[in-house]
Order: structure tokens, then C-alpha cells, then sequence
């Protein structure tokens, strides 16, 4: 009964928030339903377990859900994504309207700008480009991810995702885990999509298709940035709540694309000498201690990293567009306000994974995980990419299978000699591959935001943002299974 339980709990949790409920409210009641049907104590899964477990992934992220959001918001109030996408479209020209598109995306969110703030930019900024390129609209959502939702996430060495951040305090590694074979991974995920990207467009243009969208680009952005389910959904994918895109104000006069890319470099500079420079030659044996909870600096450097990465380029960020920013309180106000829902959101999804976890039943799954063929690599991609599809949520399924397996990987690393920072890299890109089934959230909202359906558009986002994804994911297996970490 208590596997059956868990999948009526889970099966419960799928659809509802697909239709639209709050997370919030679904989490904590399909989890006690799956201990209810297993003869568990219900309240003290609740208030222990389930309570528990969230609280701990709060206090271990909220510093880079608020800071990240902080500086996604600020990017866009002070027009400096804006100025981005308006350099890569005037220096690649509409004749490579889908490679600027996908390449001022991978720019701003591997410096750190949330994938929302993107979507909403890119958007109407990606319909004036397609139109005076004749490509058909429906291509600009498989672009847009492309760029934002695939090796800029998931791949990229040093990328302050939090996707990339999570496995962090589990395995002991940094932002930069498995360099070569996260520029691998990467390298065939943009190679493969943009191929099939302008296969597309070729396959359009000898069809005679081109660009029919009448609508208003920036009129259709908004109405999804209010909308109530579109907003349910996309707080569980990510770290940006759609509802504050439009409030805080915005530059009436954009900066040069030098001082726009500034805070992003500076992401990415500090993010690397934190990993490798003063972190590696701080003393932090003080962590030992029961006063600061007896941890180490290997359970919380990378997060560190990342923490002092964004807040630096914060800084830089208002110091050069201090005079552009027409309310610099309310822009942080409504940049504040934007992580709040998305890292409650997650970490009830990972109390729910805690609660299923705990239950008796849960031990014949971990069995089963473990048993997969192939070796704890492909168990590992095949547990985060099972519980990132289930949950619609990268990051949510990805704790989940951490939490839950993330010690016995560890133990079996140890035993036959695998790098923790290839496994780091495995969980990440399998975290980030069958997350973008139709239900996930960062995908219906940029068809909303787009002005485009699934009907139209998701077969590209899958061959984009799922089947790329996957080929990197099995290539980073082989190579690190032959080669080790490197």
C-alpha cells in the first residue's frame, strides 16, 4: 500500500499543479497523503519531516534566490539586458536572427540574469528580428531556450544557476565541477540546436513560410506576466517570480553594451577567484564547531562563491547605473518580492521528496535506482531526470533525488574511485534535460510570453532543449566513465 500511496501522492501533485494550483498548498497535502496510505504519522511528518527538510533547503539557497533575482531585476530596470540583445541582433543582422537571439540569451544568464527576466526581454525584441528576417514566429520559443534554458544552466563551468549550485553542499564541489566536460556538454547542446534550429528555418523558407504573428509582442508579454497560472507554474521552475517583471520602473535611456556586459563578467570573475583563489587558502576550521554547525568549507564554499559573485556585481551593477534607475528601493523592493514564492515553492516540493523518502517503502526504489545498469553515472542521471520531469522543476527534482541518494552516491564514489565534481556535472545536466516536458513552467510560460503554443512550438523546444540536452548528458557519461573528471 505505501508504494501505492506514492504514486497516488505524486500522480496527485503532477496534475494538479498543471492545472494551475498552488504549490504551496499541494506539497504539504499530497505528502501526507502518501504517509496517511503508508500507516505513517501524519502530523509529525509534517512538522518534522516535511518541515524539516524544507527549512534546510531555505536556509542553505535563499541567499542565492534573493540575490539572483535581485540582479536579474536590476539588469532589466536599468536596461542593461536590453542593451545586450540590442548589440548581438545589430552585430549578427537579421540574416542570423536565430543565432543573436540564442546567443544574447546563453550571455545574460551565464552572468547570472534569471531566465525570466530574459523571456520577457527577448521576446518582443525576438518578433521585431524574425519579422525582418521573414523566419515564422514559431521558432523564436526553441531559440529563446536554446540560449536560456539549456548549457547556460545546467553545463557552463562557473554558471551561478542554482540549479548548478545545489549539488554543491552534497558532494563538496564548486561552481566550476568538471570544467572540460561541462564546455563539452555545452559545446554539443548549442551545436546541436542551433543545427536543427536552421534546418528549420531552411525546411520554412523552401515551404514559403515566414513571419504571419499579427498580435502585439509587448501587449502579449504582459498579459502572461499577470496570469495567474502561467505564474503557479513558473514560481516551482524557477528562481523569478513572473508577477514582479513589470513593477520597479524602467530606464528611460539604456547603457553601452560595455558597461550593460560589466556585472556579468564581474559575475563570472569573482565566481572564479572565490572557487580557486581565496576560498582554497581561507581558514575556516571555526565551521567545525557546534556554534557554527559543525560543517566545512567544502559543504559550503561553492555556495559562498556564488553569494559573493552576485552581491559583488550587484554593487558594480548600481554604481554605474545608479542615474538610470528610477527607483533604485523599489526595483530591489520588487526584486525581493520575486524570489520569495519561487524558493518557498521549491522547498516544499523538496519536503514532499523528504516525506516520500522517509517512507518504507521508499527503500525498494532506492534499491531499484541503484540497480539500473549501466553504473551509479547513469542511475544518477536517470534518478534526477525521472524526479525533474515529475515535478516540473529542475531544481525541485534534483534536491529530491540529492536528499534522498545524494549520501549513497557519495559512499559508492568513494569505494570505486569516482570524482564527486563528474558526478556533480551528471546530476546537473540529468536535472535539466526532461525537465522541459509540457508541464514545466519556464515552457508554458515562454509560449505565453512568446505568443505561440505547444502545437506549434514544442516539438523544436524538445529537440532544443530536451534531445541536445540528452546527447550531452550521455557523451559526459562516456567520457567520464573512460577519462574521469577533467
Amino acid at each position: 500500500m505505501s508504494i501505492i500511496g506514492i504514486l497516488i501522492a505524486l500522480g496527485l501533485l503532477v496534475w494538479l499543479a498543471y492545472r494551475g494550483w498552488s504549490i504551496l498548498i499541494l506539497a504539504p497535502a499530497c505528502a501526507m497523503i502518501a504517509a496517511l496510505l503508508a500507516g505513517q504519522p501524519v502530523l509529525a511528518h509534517w512538522t518534522q519531516t516535511f518541515m524539516g527538510n524544507a527549512a534546510v533547503f531555505v536556509a542553505q539557497f535563499f541567499p542565492i534566490f534573493l540575490l539572483g533575482a535581485l540582479f536579474g531585476k536590476l539588469m532589466e530596470a536599468s536596461g542593461s539586458v536590453e542593451s545586450i540583445a540590442n548589440f548581438m541582433t545589430h552585430k549578427l543582422g537579421t540574416g542570423r536572427a536565430i543565432m543573436a537571439i540564442v546567443l544574447a540569451g546563453a550571455f545574460v544568464t551565464y552572468g547570472g540574469v534569471s531566465l525570466f527576466v530574459a523571456f520577457f526581454v527577448l521576446a518582443p525584441m525576438g518578433h521585431a528580428l524574425f519579422k525582418a528576417a521573414n523566419i515564422p514566429h514559431r521558432l523564436m520559443p526553441a531559440a529563446i531556450a536554446l540560449g536560456t534554458s539549456t548549457f547556460t544552466m545546467s553545463a557552463m563551468p562557473g554558471t551561478p544557476a542554482i540549479q548548478n549550485a545545489i549539488p554543491m553542499p552534497f558532494f563538496g564541489t564548486n561552481p566550476f565541477a568538471a570544467p572540460g566536460l561541462g564546455i563539452i556538454a555545452s559545446a554539443i547542446m548549442l551545436g546541436f540546436g542551433l543545427w536543427w534550429l536552421q534546418r528549420a528555418e531552411g525546411k520554412a523558407r523552401l515551404a514559403g513560410e515566414g513571419y504571419t504573428y499579427e498580435g502585439a509582442a509587448a501587449e502579449i508579454a504582459e498579459g502572461a506576466a499577470h496570469n495567474d497560472v502561467i505564474r503557479e507554474r513558473a514560481i516551482t521552475a524557477r528562481e523569478f517570480d513572473p508577477e514582479e517583471i513589470g513593477r520597479g520602473g524602467h530606464a528611460s535611456a539604456l547603457p553601452s553594451f560595455y558597461l550593460a556586459a560589466l556585472p556579468l563578467i564581474v559575475v563570472v570573475l569573482v565566481n572564479l577567484i572565490m572557487s580557486f583563489v581565496i576560498l582554497p587558502n581561507f581558514d575556516a576550521s571555526f565551521l567545525t564547531t557546534e556554534a557554527w554547525g559543525d560543517t566545512s568549507l567544502s559543504a559550503v564554499g561553492g555556495v559562498w562563491s556564488v553569494i559573493v559573485a552576485l552581491f559583488v556585481a550587484i554593487l558594480v551593477l548600481v554604481a554605474i547605473n545608479y542615474s538610470r534607475l528610477p527607483s533604485i528601493r523599489a526595483t530591489l523592493d520588487a526584486g525581493a518580492n520575486a524570489s520569495v514564492l519561487p524558493i518557498l515553492s521549491v522547498a516544499s516540493l523538496v519536503g514532499f521528496g523528504a516525506v516520500v523518502a522517509a517512507l518504507p517503502a521508499f527503500e525498494i526504489v532506492k534499491e531499484w535506482v541503484l540497480d539500473i545498469d549501466g553504473g551509479p553515472l547513469v542511475s544518477l542521471a536517470f534518478a534526477t531526470n525521472i524526479l525533474a520531469a515529475l515535478t516540473g522543476s529542475a531544481s525541485g527534482g534534483l534536491t529530491i533525488a540529492l536528499d534522498a541518494l545524494g549520501p549513497t552516491y557519495m559512499e559508492i564514489a568513494a569505494e570505486i574511485g569516482i570524482d564527486p565534481a563528474l558526478m556533480h556535472r551528471v546530476a546537473v545536466i540529468g536535472a535539466g534535460t526532461l525537465d522541459s516536458l509540457p508541464h514545466n513552467g519556464a515552457v508554458v510560460t515562454l509560449l505565453a510570453v512568446c505568443g505561440s503554443t505547444h502545437k506549434h512550438s514544442y516539438l523544436d523546444i524538445v529537440m532544443t532543449a530536451i534531445v541536445g540536452a540528452l546527447i550531452a548528458l550521455v557523451a559526459v557519461i562516456m567520457l567520464g566513465t573512460v577519462a574521469g573528471s577533467f
